[in-house]
This record gives C-alpha cells, sequence and structure tokens, in this order.
C-alpha cells in the first residue's frame, strides 16, 4: 500500500509540475529551427510567421537554419530536443512527409517523433530554364529531352524540387540527370549561370528570377494557374495531363512529449499569424495561401499528405539513398 501511494504522489507532482510549466510558459526566449537554408521559401515564411508568434506569446522566437540532406538534419535536432516548448521546427512536405520515402533509414521516427502544432500554409512551384535553353514552353523541353536523353540537367536541394521533377520526367517519359544542391538559393544562382538546365522550386525562390527576365518559367505545378504570374500554364496545361500536381506546404512542430497545454499556447498563437493581413499581402506574391487548424487537423494532414508522396516516388521510380 505504502508502495502504491507513494507512486501516486509522484504521478501528482509530476502532473503539478508539468501544470505549472504550462501555465508559466513561455518564460525564455524560443528557439525555432528552419531546416533549410536562408532565403529559402520555408525561412521566409518561418521568420514572418515567429515574429508574429513572439508578439503574442510575449517572448522572442530565435531562428536557427540548420540545412542539409532535405531537411533532414534539422528536423534530427528537433526530434532529439527536450520536449519542452523551447525548441520548434518550422517543418515542410521534405520533413514531414517524404523524408520517409526517398531515405533507407532516418535516425528518427518520422511519425512518432514530432508533435503537430498547426498548419502554416501551402505554395506552388514554377518549373524553369536558363535562358540559353533553346526551349519556350514545356512541350518543347519534353521534346529537346526525348531527343537527347540524360543531356540535359536538373537541380534540387528539397524533396519538394526534385520529386516534382522526377514525377514529370516520369509522366511524359523523359530522362534529365539529377544534379543535387544543398540550398535552393545556390541552385538558383546555377541555373542562372547556366550550370544547370532546369530547376523546379517555389515561387519565393523563382518569381523575382522570372520576372526580372534571368531564367524563363515553363509552368506551375499546382492544379491551377496561380495569380501571382497568371500567363504561366499549370504542367497539367502544359502536356495534356490530368493527375499531375505538386506542392510545397509548410507546419509547425515541437519534440514528442510536448505538454498539450504547451502545444495548445502555440497552436493559438501560429493561427493569429495566419490570419494576419501583414502575412497575407507580404505571401500573396509568391501564391502563398493560409489554412488555420488545430494540432490534431495537422495530423490528418500529414498522413495524408506521407502516403500521397510516397506513391508519387515509387511511382517516379525514385530509390531511396
Amino acid at each position: 500500500m505504502k508502495k502504491i501511494h507513494i507512486a501516486t504522489l509522484l504521478a501528482t507532482a509530476l502532473m503539478a509540475s508539468a501544470s505549472a510549466h504550462a501555465q508559466n510558459y513561455p518564460s525564455k526566449p524560443i528557439k525555432a529551427i528552419v531546416p533549410f537554408a536562408a532565403g529559402s521559401a520555408t525561412d521566409q515564411i518561418g521568420r514572418a510567421f515567429v515574429q508574429k508568434m513572439s508578439e503574442q506569446l510575449g517572448q522572442p522566437i530565435i531562428i536557427e537554419n540548420k540545412a542539409g540532406v532535405n531537411g533532414m538534419l534539422g528536423a534530427d535536432a528537433v526530434a532529439k530536443s527536450a520536449p519542452d516548448g523551447y525548441t520548434l521546427m518550422v517543418g515542410t512536405n521534405s520533413t514531414n512527409a517524404a523524408l520517409k520515402s526517398l531515405m533507407k533509414k532516418l535516425p528518427y521516427d518520422q511519425d512518432t517523433a514530432f508533435a503537430p502544432i498547426g498548419y502554416m500554409g501551402s505554395v506552388p512551384l514554377i518549373v524553369a530554364v536558363n535562358n540559353d535553353v533553346p526551349v519556350k514552353n514545356l512541350k518543347e523541353l519534353v521534346a529537346a529531352a526525348k531527343a537527347k536523353p540524360t543531356q540535359l540537367t536538373f537541380a534540387s536541394a528539397s524533396t519538394s524540387q526534385r520529386v516534382s521533377t522526377e514525377v514529370l520526367m516520369s509522366m511524359s517519359g523523359i530522362q534529365m540527370t539529377h544534379v543535387p544542391y544543398k540550398s535552393g538559393p545556390a541552385a538558383m544562382t546555377d541555373l542562372i549561370g547556366g550550370q544547370v538546365n532546369l530547376f523546379t522550386a517555389d515561387f519565393a525562390v523563382m518569381l523575382p528570377q522570372v520576372k526580372a527576365g534571368k531564367i524563363r518559367g515553363l509552368a506551375v505545378t499546382s492544379l491551377q494557374r496561380s495569380k501571382a504570374i497568371p500567363e504561366l500554364p499549370t504542367v497539367n496545361e502544359a502536356l495534356g495531363l490530368k493527375d499531375y500536381e505538386l506542392i510545397a506546404y509548410f507546419a509547425m512542430f515541437a519534440p514528442a512529449g510536448t505538454p498539450a497545454d504547451v502545444i495548445a499556447k502555440l497552436n493559438k498563437a501560429l493561427n493569429a499569424a495566419a490570419a494576419d493581413k501583414e502575412i497575407l499581402e507580404k505571401f500573396s506574391a509568391i501564391g502563398f495561401e493560409t489554412s488555420p487548424g488545430t494540432p490534431e487537423a495537422l495530423a490528418q494532414r500529414n498522413k495524408a499528405e506521407t502516403a500521397k508522396w510516397a506513391k508519387a516516388i515509387r511511382e517516379a521510380k525514385i530509390e531511396a539513398e
């Protein structure tokens, strides 16, 4: 009886401690890891969101960029952090949906390592080529690639960038040579310089360069044309396809085991940021669409996206590394 009584007291004390922690949270600055390079869409959107969240929470949120292996390095750091609400991750379809199918082994369990906080939004991608590539549209690109298999090169620095191009190749029956990069901005530099022929990336990286005439946009990867650049057709329109759609999404996560009350506070602050007019106006030009919701809604979305990306990767015959 005495042992049971002591165990009950310990459990009660732990619950009281956790409750007090949640009530006082946050009592110090928070770190948010962006698993991609500075200047990427994940970085730009993440910084805007955490600034608004910090205003709600009353503590600064400091961004730390930890890029590498399609976001795996940053995700691993978050997965192994203390579940106290002071280390967060600006996750994406790379870190929280596709990596599981792209890697033979992850240093964490993608399905159980993270506690969903909330969905931030999504952006479509633009398929673009270097200005010296002698094609004016996607049909001409496919014809050129079929005429000279594997001679055209494509860049990627994230899962969405790579898989979007690999699926496009699979659906159109062409072969190009993959050139991996550590960051989207680095890949863009080489696309402009002609070191690679093609790059498919989010509007944040692509749109300014397309608008400036430094590269040639061919199509967008969403089901509908983008209001930000309506002259570009969708991949489906350009090639007469029906089922091509690959977009990048962004969401916030904490390490698994983070107290529910802490998650609730973070979710409230995140949803306030997602509804903020300044953020909506700032990123509308890159096709960003927000969708505030609960942690449970993000968990369900993540499950569906993981299955979707697994199917896309399997059908594109991308081998796990």
